[in-house]
């Protein structure tokens, strides 16, 4: 107003209309009535605080209400009489009516009404100029896009200012977008935040502009349709800037820049197109070539672009070129079928062509032949006039007796423009005529001069109505396309596709009483051959999924949605038979599953299909084609399982008759058609998508694709049967026990496996078992039968002692009514006649009560009937009956992690128990759309009585649980997912008491350790994992970090060292940050960055630490301490944070830990204080052993400190005095002198001396300590095994750990052979049997290796005479 901008925000809240004008708020009261108290929160009426009709007093409380569990005091405004309004117990919202007062001052009640009068402000016109525009709009303020684009590119002057000034516009879209593209917002405005601490003025205008989203794409695509008429504007073609700004946008991946990547594609494909001109010249040429031979030109791959391109031809100059281009445009679109004849010709100046054709899939004996006509009207105008003309030209081609609706007719318009309407008048007009000439489909071609001309189909099953599905396509295309066949069960929608050759379909079930599954159907033709090879199979279905990828962008398409892709590859395929091709087909699908898995699960691909024709003879030794359908589909379950058929298609209609399973013994299986609708998987697929996860049967699909893909990661061949997976299902006992049974068929919502998976590790295989819920029965939530299911699938695994994963999607524990006694109940009110003052109890009537079954409530005899005292109900699983399940699943998660290996995958959602045992399992894979929660945010923000969380990711998305240390590792999508338990799998051992699940390493063991350590802060994760040049202490592409989110100044890994899996700690050396988020529901919180110094242990890390023992410990992994601190943080903002606490857990962990430790220091690493304390090897002498790099350094306190205390400047002094020649020399001088004068002068002079030598003395003193740190110290003092130099660290830990894992075998076979022993004496036993070098461990591997059969005989006849002796104890004991 009056030229001045101001930002207003506006939320319509219970009381009223709450604004912000400029950052400040204003409460707009919809009345100030202080003789009504209405509550401004959500909960329940706890109790009044006075009777009705006492008075109460101005801001004392008048009523307790509940909300958020907690008990708050509302105080009245004003004081008068109360007047109750509610009863103890009521539900209230913002906004409800508590009470009212009788106001000692009437006058205190004031009315807002609305303004109507006229505000007086002058007005103001705000020029701006076009571009001004444009960036307002980009700055996210509401101006109008399409005229807006429009004028900025009719006010510049040519072409370089119009490209400046989109490429300015596109560039900042851009620049904005991407940094929200992807990603979590909290997240985003965090980054942001942090980036621009100074100036947060930035992060508000960039948050301001992405808000603006809609209007700021509307700018973009005006500005993306204007380019259409670029070059006739500014005479040139769009510059390389415009190209390349416009390819920037096809790197946005989310759905809301769907229609911008769409625009931007289009226009960038068009810009590289040659002109119209250049490629009709081209197409003419080839057609004027005396040796083209118009045949092969028709079935050239080359020629896919050039098709429409040949009806331009038609009005050529040249007659040649015009019968040349009709020839080979019909015998191309024709190309599938045997054309015994065709032929070129004027009648009555119209340029026509008579053909006849067969199906080339049909035996030769039982083909019908069948007639064509093209024929040319040169007018639209003249269309219904001309038209009978053109059918009697037709007649006369026709030879003999004509069949029904066995012929087709194609007419060209050559000029004007008409519309379907008028079309379909036209030919319903001679539809008697068409139907005596056996017409079964009349196809109007419309050309459009260089653009690619218009179809209209009129098929004689519709009256020779239009059919609006086969718009825009040539007269066979709708056959080639199957879309018959969609047509019977779908109801379809055409959108766009980039491709020529193909059409994308969104379709729903018509069958579908309500919430009709989506399915999109991508359907195409192709004239490239080599479909059957896996590098053209992916290059064909990559294609298609570029389709795919464009479709979902179309707002028509749901997230949820099916996708079905459908090929039919027009060459002909010889040298190959149908079952040489499906057994090809299986080959080509496994490497498609495997390589493209990411993109087929992201899309929602349920089926394949491709349709290929194959070169054969019939019975009479005929040439004839035989079609081969090939099918990879996930409709029955199974993900995208193949098959192949044998089609037998009409020789008629050309539709196919009967689908012949092609396999053993698979030709006498012949099917109608195996293409139905929707059905209860898909279903249920559409359901787990809707929630952002799989079908929980599907992940087994998704488990062997991640198998196989880990094989070839490792470079191995890969074992047939690679993964099976039989299902747990109750047995009529109630006992869980192994079979298969219909997918999709299970009623409880909690489903189990037992999987047999053949690792690198384990090429024989090892057996883990997956918990999954099922999303789709009840929500997946928790009810005692789901329970039950999940209980004993969890006891199988620790009875079998056998890894167990869960996989999480659920809606929490199940709540529920007894839904039948809903409308039987009766209400006794405490007044009749006004309700709102509450009841006093629910009855029944005595006709009800008696109808009900026993049991089924509890009651008490009231005047009206029966009062329910307890609802009990007749159905099992609706109440407290499935915390008690819940529980129950509980304890035995927290027990199967103390057992066996436990791992959770968290897709879609987990809700309350979910969460709980997630996190009761430990280990957590978290999908980022996957939220953790006990409460949704829906409803905290109803008992807030505001919107204050917008999504249940705020309360436990991954940028809550990632860095609270719940989330080990996030992932993004499914498939990623269970590539990421495959790989957790593979470090683990194959049951609790296996030893390390080794596998054969291709780094060396004995090579050197290239990357080191530096003085200065380095990242500790490449000291581990190395560089490409620079290989680290891990073998090479096997260390991965976990928990990177949580307790930054420490990181946890695992990695394989020759083969043999490890865990592994290390120490961030650099400056991190600890980020406490703000609490929305708190408007004074504020977001917390805590610096945390690196080599420094904190509350965090210190805790991180104890988990990642306990995890390792119960993984059965040796591990790795690459040892490096200099303490505990010890400040009272640490001490209040537990340090003590958390520090203590480590020497816990450690204790308890039950396989070898190796704590090592690195090159300039140090240990240091309590830090040494809690990591020293007398804490588990069995198990745990130090090490040190001889450049590290280990001591109590740094050399500095050291010297503060124990060498302080009076020793320094000393000692320059012991040393220094001068200071000797001045020394002896001062000592004979008798003068005062000369001594002060002596004196000044050792002052001098000394200042000067200060520095170096601090120096030698500093380095006097740190000697006393060395290696060799520690080595010397035994608190250190052995001084390993970094660079061969590798192979001696390799070693070491080798001997250590048989030596350990051996050591519990002796002591389980003698209980009496105890580690130290085992040991005793097996260095006495040993012949080599005890400290050497490569030697002692070596011994063990060569002589197990030896030891274990050995440990045989102890265990023997072990038994001997005890039986002879407990002889004399009896005696």
């Amino acid at each position: 107003y009056g030229g001045e901008s101001h930002r207003i925000l506006g939320m319509d809240e219970p009381l009223g209309l709450r604004l912000s004008l400029d950052g400040n708020t204003i409460l707009m009261p919809t009345i100030f009535d202080p003789s009504e108290l209405v509550s401004d929160v959500t909960g329940k009426v706890v109790r009044y605080l006075q009777d009705n009709g006492a008075t109460v007093e101005a801001g004392k409380p008048y009523i307790e209400v509940e909300a958020m569990k907690m008990i708050i005091p509302i105080k009245a405004t004003e004081s008068g009489k109360i007047t109750h309004n509610l009863s103890p117990g009521s539900v209230i919202t913002a906004g409800d009516l508590l009470a009212t007062l009788e106001l000692k001052d009437p006058s205190k009640v004031k009315k807002i009404g609305t303004f109507d009068g006229v505000l007086d402000i002058s007005e103001s016109t705000v020029e701006m100029s076009p571009s001004a525009a444009v960036s307002n709009i980009l700055a996210g303020y509401k101006l109008d896009s399409e005229s807006v684009a429009a004028a900025a590119l009719d006010s510049v002057a040519d072409a370089a200012e119009a490209a400046d000034l989109v490429v300015g516009a596109i560039n900042e879209f851009y620049r904005v977008e991407s940094q929200f593209d992807g990603q979590i917002a909290d997240d985003v405005v965090r980054s942001m935040t942090k980036a621009n601490g100074e100036t947060l003025d930035v992060v508000i205008a960039e948050n301001q502009a992405h808000q603006s989203l809609k209007t700021r794409s509307q700018l973009i695509l005006a500005m993306i349709r204007q380019l259409a008429n670029f070059q006739d504007r500014f005479g040139a073609a769009l510059p390389d800037s415009v190209i390349e700004a416009l390819d920037t946008l096809s790197s946005l991946k989310g759905k809301e820049y769907g229609e911008i990547i769409l625009a931007a594609e289009e226009t960038v494909r068009a810009s590289k197109v040659p002109s119209f001109e250049v490629r009709r010249a081209d197409l003419r040429s080839k057609l004027t070539d005396s040796e083209t031979d118009l045949v092969q030109l028709s079935k050239s791959s080359t020629l896919s672009a050039g098709v429409d391109l040949l009806t331009n031809l038609f009005d050529d100059e040249d007659e040649n070129v015009q019968a040349a281009a009709l020839e080979t445009y019909m015998r191309r679109v024709y190309r599938t079928y045997e054309v015994p004849q065709l032929n070129v010709e004027k009648i009555d100046g119209r340029l026509s062509c008579s053909f006849s054709f067969e199906f080339s899939d049909v035996p030769s004996a039982d083909r019908v032949t069948r007639n064509g006509f093209f024929s040319t009207i040169q007018s639209s105008s003249d269309f219904a006039k001309e038209l009978p003309a053109v059918l009697s030209a037709f007649a006369s081609k026709v030879p003999g007796e004509i069949p029904a609706e066995t012929n087709v007719l194609a007419v060209r318009i050559a000029r004007g423009e008409t519309t379907p309407e008028e079309l379909e008048s036209a030919i319903i007009a001679n539809k008697v005529k068409l139907n005596m000439l056996g017409v079964r489909t009349v196809t109007v071609l419309q050309t459009r001069g260089q653009k690619d001309p218009d179809y209209f189909s009129f098929p004689s099953c519709d009256g020779f109505k239009e059919d609006p599905l086969r718009r825009g396509m040539r007269p066979t295309f709708h056959h080639l396309l199957e879309l018959g066949r969609l047509t019977d069960n779908y109801s379809l929608e055409r959108i766009k596709a980039v491709g020529r050759n193909v059409q994308i379909y969104v379709g729903s079930d018509k069958n579908a009483r309500r919430n009709a599954a989506q399915v999109v159907f991508v359907r195409g033709i192709t004239h490239t051959p080599g479909l059957t090879t896996i590098s053209g199979a992916r290059r064909t279905l990559l294609a298609g999924l570029d389709e795919l990828e464009r479709a979902q962008s179309n707002s028509k398409v749901t997230p949820q949605s099916s996708s079905r892709i459908y090929l039919h590859s027009l060459p002909e395929v010889e040298g190959s038979s149908p079952e040489e091709i499906a057994k090809e087909f299986d080959n080509v699908i496994d490497a498609l599953k495997s390589k493209l898995a990411k993109r087929l699960l992201k899309l929602n691909v349920d089926e394949i299909e491709a349709k290929v024709r194959v070169k054969s003879t019939d019975a009479d030794g005929n040439p004839m084609v035989v079609p081969v359908r090939l099918v990879a589909s996930s409709m029955n379950g199974e993900w995208l399982k193949t098959s192949a058929y044998i089609e037998r298609p009409d020789p008629v209609t050309g539709v196919t008759r009967e689908f012949c399973v092609i396999g053993e013994g698979g030709n006498a299986v012949c099917m109608l058609d195996p293409y139905d609708g929707a059905n209860v998987i898909q279903t249920k697929r559409s359901i787990a998508r809707r929630v952002g996860s799989t079908y929980a049967y599907d992940f087994l699909g998704l488990l062997e694709v991640g198998l196989i893909q880990e094989w070839e990661n490792y470079g191995g061949s890969i074992p047939s049967n690679v993964f099976e997976a039989q299902e747990l299902i109750e047995g009529e006992d109630g006992e869980l026990v192994l079979g298969k049974r219909e997918i999709g068929s299970n009623k409880v919502g909690m489903v189990a496996w037992v999987a047999k998976m053949k690792t690198p590790e384990y090429p024989e295989g090892r057996e883990v078992v997956f918990i999954a819920n099922d999303v789709t029965v009840q929500s997946g939530s928790f009810g005692v039968a789901e329970d039950e299911v999940f209980f004993k699938a969890s006891k199988y695994a620790r009875e079998n002692k056998i890894p167990r994963v869960y996989i999480a999607c659920n809606s929490g524990a199940r709540i529920g009514l007894v839904e039948d006694l809903k409308p039987k109940f009766e209400i006794k009110f405490i007044d009749e006649a006004a309700p709102s003052k509450g009841f006093e109890y629910l009855y029944l009537t005595d006709e009800v009560y008696k109808s009900l079954p026993e049991g089924s409530v509890n009651v008490e005899k009231c005047p009206e009937g029966w009062a329910i005292k307890d609802i009990i109900g007749t159905t099992e699983g609706i109440g407290v009956e499935n915390l008690q399940g819940s529980g129950k699943i509980a304890g035995e998660t927290s027990k199967a992690y103390d057992e066996i290996f436990t791992l959770s995958y968290v897709t879609g959602r987990s809700v309350g128990i979910g969460a709980y045992l997630v996190r009761l399992g430990q280990r957590i894979i978290q999908m980022k759309q996957g939220p953790m929660l006990l409460t949704g945010y829906g409803a905290l923000n109803k008992l807030l009585g505001r919107e204050v969380y917008n999504s249940q990711d705020q309360l436990g998305g991954p940028q809550v649980m990632y860095p609270n240390g719940c989330t080990h590792e996030v992932v993004d999508d499914d498939q990623q997912g269970v590539a990421s338990i495959i790989q957790w799998l593979s470090f683990v051992p194959k049951t609790t008491d296996s030893p390390p699940a080794v596998r054969e390493s291709a780094d060396p063991v004995n090579r050197a350790v290239e990357w080191k350590p530096t003085p200065t802060p380095y990242d500790p994760r490449l000291m581990q994992a190395g560089t490409d040049d620079a290989p680290g202490f891990f073998d090479k592409g096997s260390y991965k970090e976990y928990l990177a989110g949580w307790g930054k100044s420490v990181v946890i890994g695992r990695g394989r060292l020759g083969g043999i899996p490890m865990g592994a700690i290390s120490v961030e050396t650099r400056l991190v940050e600890k980020i406490v988020p703000a609490d929305p529901a708190d408007p004074n919180s504020r977001e917390a960055v805590l610096p945390q110094a690196g080599q420094v242990l904190f509350p965090d890390s210190s805790y991180k630490v104890a988990q990642a023992l306990n995890d390792f410990n119960n993984e059965g992994l040796p591990v790795m301490i690459f040892a490096n601190w200099r303490g505990f943080s010890g400040g009272s903002r640490d001490m209040s944070g537990e340090i003590l606490k958390f520090g203590s857990m480590i020497v816990d962990a450690l204790r308890e830990y039950e396989h070898p430790i190796y704590i090592y220091f690195p090159p300039f690493g140090e240990l240091r204080g309590g830090s040494w304390v809690v990591v020293d090897p007398t804490i588990n002498e069995e198990k745990m052993t130090m090490f040190s790099d001889p450049e590290a350094r280990g001591g109590i306190l740094e050399p500095a400190g050291i010297v503060e205390i124990k060498f302080r400047l009076a020793d320094q002094l000393k000692a320059m005095h012991r040393i220094d020649p001068q200071l000797q020399m001045l020394d002896a001088e001062l000592e004979a002198c008798d003068d005062t004068d000369d001594s002060a002068v002596i004196k000044d002079q050792i002052a001098a001396r000394e200042e000067l030598l200060k520095p170096v003395y601090l120096q030698a003193a500093t380095e006097f300590a740190d000697l006393h740190d060395k290696t060799g110290r520690m080595k010397a003092k035994g608190v250190i095994k052995d001084a390993v130099p970094w660079a061969e660290s590798r192979t001696y830990f390799f070693y070491l750990a080798k001997r250590r894992i048989a030596q350990d075998n051996y050591v519990k076979q002796l002591r389980a052979a003698d209980s009496s022993l105890d580690n130290n004496a085992a040991l005793d036993i097996l260095k006495g049997m040993c012949s080599a070098d005890w400290e050497d461990n490569a030697a002692v591997l070596d011994y063990y290796t060569a002589n197990d059969a030896e030891i274990t005989a050995e440990i045989s006849e102890m265990k023997i005479a072990a038994i001997k002796a005890k039986i002879a104890e407990l002889e004399k004991e009896l005696a």
